[in-house]
């Protein structure tokens, strides 16, 4: 051991960690039960420094995006991080600590000693969320993973909010795994498509004739954007967003000089017509709502986030819809119902996504083709389903949310129930939206409201918001609050008064 004096124990908060640097090397100290403990200093999703986070209820949660750990060993809880912190030596000598350099080593490979196959349909978020899940609770049976992309699950949240504007290259999207992990952890990759599901005889049949059989699986296909039913839609420089490939033809298409017209105001939408803009495109949106995101954010934060637009050059048309897209050969135009002529150079159609579940026409499916689960994400004996396809209960309503971090938690919840747990999703839904430079966190999955209390101006960030139904908190967003977010994620779990969140903000 090489032992380094870091701080002193009264250097260390009560509510949250401290960060020390040992050359190099971040650490965070911080007290659990009332022992100290020093773990990496970043979390291992995106690198956030943890210091910055909050410590709640016996859990780290990240700042960025609320990946919780285990305050007395560094246990992962809630992704969006996959790996449980590294836990480094620490020792008290008096009222000094004293920090290791080097982690604990903690090699989690579970022995190849169970004759199981289980087989996860879809490498996305969910997905391998789903197979470190099972090599981290123990499972030493085959994982096999099925996807049609060749390459390994990465994160596609970059692609609208990053890729496109120029600041990271499509090859440099992050792997959500590198390929060490899954030859490490035995796990399998298969590219394909399913064609077919018998989940009576556990059977999947591929699109290149093959049969994978299974003793239990995990649908985790995700969602699949809507297309344009438009005249001209098949035109080349008319594109979708979902995949690196797309991403990929986009930023080969796009130049600074030219004018891109991006049908719909969804999240992904909006993220491009950011980042486009930051390439230097001309941007005119033809968006469904005067207001973007008012169901979700309200019409303070949805005002907001259009002027922050309209600020740095995007152009809104709200009251009329495409109905044809014009050119020869390539994009000339987008043609409206009131015979309005946007000259266009590309379109970019960001109408939404709807599951990917043709393969799987033999189950029941709900009337938006999602795959209804019970508490603990099972569709029958042997079949979960997780993510953007599944409909689950929250709340005791029925639900499908398209979240990343949520899918990553549906796979969770479903590898421990395929290991013969019992678990339900019990947690707040959490997504951020990045434009112009700005981070947007919300909290909760609010459809009513009765009251709005902000902290702050929306139009001049950091702000957070709480909306709240008979004076309890259904959801809250917030921009540049990061820790007081981090405290909300884990205290709404439980019943919140407006109050008491906002005793514990300002706090």
């Amino acid at each position: 051991m090489s032992l380094h004096r870091v701080a002193l124990v009264a250097d260390v908060p009560q509510d949250r960690g401290l960060e020390v640097k040992i050359g190099d090397v971040k650490i965070v100290v911080l007290r659990a039960a009332g022992q100290l403990r020093a773990f990496q200093g970043e979390c291992p999703h995106a690198g956030a420094p943890l210091a910055d986070g909050a410590l709640c209820h016996g859990r780290l949660i990240c700042p960025w995006h609320k990946a919780a750990f285990r305050a007395e060993d560094g246990a992962l809880c809630e992704p969006p991080a996959l790996d449980s912190l590294k836990r480094y030596p620490l020792e008290l000598r008096g009222e000094e600590v004293w920090v290791d350099d080097q982690p604990i080593a903690d090699p989690h490979i579970p022995p190849a000693d169970d004759t199981r196959t289980f087989v996860i349909v879809g490498a996305g978020a969910a997905g391998t969320a789903c197979a470190a899940a099972l090599r981290e609770k123990g499972f030493g049976g085959r994982i096999k993973m099925i996807d049609r992309e060749p390459d390994a699950g990465y994160d596609r949240t970059v692609l609208s909010k990053f890729v496109l504007a120029g600041e990271m290259q499509p090859e440099e999207t992050p792997p959500l795994r590198d390929e060490d992990f899954y030859k490490e952890q035995r796990i399998e990759r298969i590219q394909g498509e399913i064609t077919a599901l018998d989940a009576p005889a556990k059977t999947l049949h591929l699109n290149d004739g093959q049969t994978v059989n299974y003793d239990a699986a995990v649908l985790a296909t995700g969602g699949e954007p809507n297309p344009l039913e438009l005249p001209g839609a098949d035109l080349p420089q008319v594109f979708l967003l979902r995949s690196k490939a797309q991403a990929e033809q986009i930023m080969h298409a796009a130049r600074a000089d030219q004018r891109a017209v991006i049908i719909g105001d969804s999240f992904i939408a909006l993220e491009c017509a950011s980042a486009l803009r930051q390439q230097g495109l001309e941007i005119t949106v033809l968006a469904r709502h005067a207001i973007p995101f008012v169901a979700q954010f309200g019409e303070a934060v949805g005002r907001a986030i259009r002027a922050l637009h309209e600020k740095n050059g995007v152009k809104f048309i709200t009251e009329h819809e495409a109905v044809e897209i014009t050119g020869h050969d390539k994009v000339e135009a987008v043609l409206l119902d009131n015979g309005l002529r946007i000259a266009a150079d590309l379109v970019l159609a960001g109408v939404g996504v709807h599951p990917a579940t043709e393969a799987f026409a033999s189950l029941p499916r709900e009337r938006d083709h999602s795959l209804r689960v019970d508490g603990g994400m099972r569709v029958s004996q042997g079949l979960w389903a997780i993510g953007d396809i599944a409909t689950f209960p929250l709340n005791g309503q029925p639900q499908r949310i398209e979240h990343w971090r949520l899918a990553q938690q549906h796979a969770r919840i479903a590898a421990a129930n395929m290991l013969g747990g019992d678990e339900h999703y019990l947690d707040v839904p959490f997504f951020w939206t990045w434009h112009f430079g700005k981070n947007y966190d919300y909290l909760g999955h609010a459809e009513h409201w009765d009251q709005i209390e902000f902290m702050g101006e929306p139009e001049q960030p950091p702000f957070i918001g709480l909306f709240a139904r008979d004076g309890v908190v259904v959801a809250a967003v917030a921009c540049e609050k990061e820790r007081a977010m981090a405290l909300l994620a884990e205290r709404m779990k439980q019943p919140l008064s407006i109050e008491d969140a906002w005793k514990l903000i300002r706090d």
